[in-house]
């Protein structure tokens, strides 16, 4: 996996918005202002996503490549390095789960919206 997969794959979400409002390395997507994607597009190695925390320690522990979110909540947020060791298939599902996980945290006129259709 690579960082422009990733990119095309978070642009394409339902209401999905990019930003850079931290610095000019670091792209942030949002969907209705609310963070769900931020990847390093200087070094192009790791994205920070959000998790269930009980997820999010499970998989710190089984993944080396799993840490804790870098500058984020440790407890909602995990940095995936992009080291070849997770499958491209399985970031794509943390990506939708850390979408998702924002999205139903929404008022449902918001959610109705990211719906695909």
């Amino acid at each position: 996996m690579n960082i422009e997969q990733l990119y095309l794959y978070c642009k394409s979400l339902p209401q999905a918005e990019e930003c850079f409002p931290f610095d000019e390395e670091t792209l942030v997507f949002k969907v209705f202002g609310k963070m769900f994607a931020l990847l390093d597009m200087e070094k192009g190695d790791r994205i920070n996503l959000k998790c269930e925390p009980l997820k999010a320690e499970e998989l710190r522990e089984k993944y080396s490549s799993v840490l804790p979110g870098y500058h984020m909540n440790k407890k909602h947020w995990n940095t995936i390095l992009l080291t070849g060791e997770l499958k491209d298939e399985f970031i794509l599902s943390l990506v939708k789960d850390s979408y998702y996980l924002v999205v139903t945290s929404l008022p449902k006129k918001f959610q109705f919206l990211c719906e695909k259709n």
